[in-house]
């Protein structure tokens, strides 16, 4: 094949996970690289540019993970199809390039063979030969790549120049793809049987792990020891997604609010005037304004997947998150969509199996995110007595109640989802566990790097579109001349809310309740700033909000109706945000419809219930 030199020569990037892949991408490509997905499913595509030192350029593909070419998951399928050429819209790969790990040549080699068997002309990346050397492991290059048939290169992906000899191999082979590559045929079909005489020929291995993993496994992986360190850190993980991310977003929304008053100084008073700063201004602000939460949120993870921990703690908690139909890798996004939902959902790409996947996307609504809490704080304020039940704040027992429903309520719908779902075969949790390494700073600041621009390009437009949408339905038609009442109530949204009052009122909602409830779907806590307009309050901010608000709900609400509310927003998707997130992250309508509507009946039968009942004990 006559290749020129100024045509990208495709190259796959394949392998196991774990494997140093994306490291290896990344120090092959840098900052020339480019994040999509690929046709018709959300799987990250990542494409780079490589130019070699005669000028040659490289279109470098980093596929997804895979263990075997007979796929178990949605990313194996497009690593085979792509490897085999067969992938709507994407053209087949000039040159395979397998990335194995050096430690784990029992696992890796498997898949080596796998594809070797393609007949596509390929190339073997040794990866990570230094950890290998520093655990005595001894492998002889020339006697592995007789056994293959195909050329293998050292690599330490991780380093400075790691790959240079791999750059020049790949541009040495260029002129001489046609050429048949030679291997040494076998008749074995056993790929195991196989893969122990390549290790015979060719390693000396001392032992199968390193002292250092199995020490740490023994602690890491202990049933009580192991799920007492993984609460510590998710713990940690909790409390600096919610912590550290708050001096940020402060100053985010304080930087918007800048800008908001300096384009209202400069521009006259009028509808465009309010479009700029209650609609785009503040609209690109409460999208951005997640951006620290994601960044810290994915550092961690990042972090704990490159370290090898990840899997670890996925392999504990499998046995039960299986018993509610999830698996043990659905615990880290349900626990940081305490913070909020927009990040969590986002992290369950780490989430192998489709179906587990959507399960616990569909459910990570249910946690209670921060958001929440200032309707919480008001409500429970205004209907819950400051005292004492034994050692412990009546007021407190109400929130961590409201906290427990939310868990308890996610459990429930991933098992009846479990039930009716078609596919009711169990997919047990398969993963490696990697050995343990030290996260490398370049691959996190450029996994961060993609993650950040993925949420702010993907999920900022349907954000700011809808939020634009409900500026003008707060704003038109505006109110008369002798108007007595606050302009909302007269605006397209009043209208809608004094419509809704007959829906919700088997739910106790006043036809306030029902206005806060629209502009509530841009963030719940919105709904209390709302309130205090409704009622002609003037608040700084949300605190003083509550502060205000307080003596009037208390007064002008029955217990039943602040119940009501308070289990309303248990379950109702009042955050555009997340079901922007869902729709993106499914690629589907019809899945980010199924989540508003099962969410929205939850919160409709479980507040009517509360108010029902409330009422019928004396407290409407």
């Amino acid at each position: 094949m006559s290749t020129a030199v100024n045509m990208p020569l495709r190259v796959a990037l394949v392998g196991n996970p774990n494997s140093g892949k994306t490291a290896l991408f990344n120090q092959l490509t840098g900052s020339r690289q480019k994040v999509a997905n690929y046709t018709g499913v959300t799987v990250e595509r990542k494409e780079g540019r490589l130019r070699a030192p005669s000028g040659r350029e490289f279109a470098i593909l980093d596929l997804p993970g895979a263990y075997s070419l007979q796929p178990a998951s949605l990313d194996e399928a497009i690593t085979r199809d792509l490897c085999r050429g067969f992938y709507p819209g994407e053209a087949a790969p000039d040159v395979l390039l397998c990335v194995i790990d050096a430690t784990n040549l029992r696992l890796h080699l498997r898949f080596a063979l796998e594809l070797r068997e393609l007949g596509k002309p390929m190339v073997v990346a040794l990866n990570m030969v230094d950890a290998a050397q520093r655990r005595g492991i001894e492998i002889d290059v020339p006697a592995l790549e007789r056994a293959l048939g195909v050329p293998v290169v050292e690599t330490v992906a991780v380093r400075k120049h790691g790959a240079q000899a791999l750059v020049e191999r790949l541009d040495a082979m260029v002129p001489h793809l046609d050429a048949p590559v030679e291997a040494k045929e076998s008749e074995e079909r056993d790929y195991h049987v196989r893969v122990r005489g390549i290790l015979d020929a060719s390693v000396r291995m001392p032992t199968r792990t390193a002292k250092v993993d199995d020490t740490l496994d023994r602690w890491l992986l202990h049933p009580v020891f192991g799920l007492a360190t993984l609460v510590v850190v998710m713990f940690l993980i909790f409390q600096a997604v919610f912590a550290w991310a708050t001096p940020m977003m402060d100053g985010i929304e304080a930087l918007f609010g800048w800008l908001g008053e300096q384009a209202g100084a400069i521009l006259p008073e009028g509808p465009l005037a309010s479009l700029i700063t209650d609609g785009i201004i503040a609209g690109l602000g409460g999208v951005v304004v997640f951006l620290p939460q994601i960044l810290i949120l994915f550092a961690f993870i990042l972090a704990l997947e490159e370290s090898g921990y990840l899997p670890r703690a996925a392999f504990l908690l499998d046995r039960m998150m299986a018993s509610a139909g999830l698996s043990g890798r659905s615990f880290i996004p349900l626990l940081s969509s305490f913070a909020c939902a927009v990040p969590g959902i986002m992290a369950t790409r780490s989430i192998q199996d489709p179906r587990d996947r959507l399960a616990t996307i569909l459910v990570a609504p249910l946690m209670t995110c921060s958001a929440r809490l200032p309707v919480y704080a008001l409500l429970i304020g205004a209907f819950i007595p400051d005292e004492k039940v034994g050692i412990f704040n009546q007021q407190g027992l109400v929130l961590f109640g409201l906290y427990v429903a939310g868990i308890l309520s996610a459990l429930v719908m991933s098992w009846v989802m479990k039930r009716w779902r078609r596919d009711k075969s169990e997919h047990p949790l398969m993963l490696e566990l990697p050995s343990y390494r030290i996260p490398h700073p370049r691959d996190l600041a450029v996994g961060l790097y993609e993650r950040g621009m993925i949420f702010l390009k993907r999920v900022g437009g349907i954000i700011l579109s809808l939020t634009i949408l409900l500026w003008f339905l707060l704003s038109f038609p505006g109110a008369p001349e002798n108007a007595t009442m606050p302009a909302i109530d007269y605006s397209y949204a009043g209208q809608l809310g004094h419509a809704m009052t007959a829906i919700f009122a088997p739910l106790g909602f006043n036809w306030q309740i029902c206005i806060a409830l629209i502009p509530g779907m841009g963030a719940r806590e919105v709904a209390v700033s709302s309130l205090a307009t409704i009622y002609a309050l003037s608040a700084p901010d949300d605190d003083a909000a509550i502060s205000a608000l307080t003596p009037i709900v208390s007064d002008g609400w029955s217990l039943a109706t602040g119940l009501s509310l308070l289990v309303w927003f248990i379950y109702a998707p009042m955050c555009i945000s997340t079901l922007a997130t869902i729709k993106r992250e499914t690629n589907s309508w019809k899945q980010m419809g199924f989540a508003t509507i099962y969410l929205f009946a939850a919160a409709y039968i479980a507040a009517m219930i509360t108010y029902q009942v409330t009422v019928a004990l004396g407290g409407g």
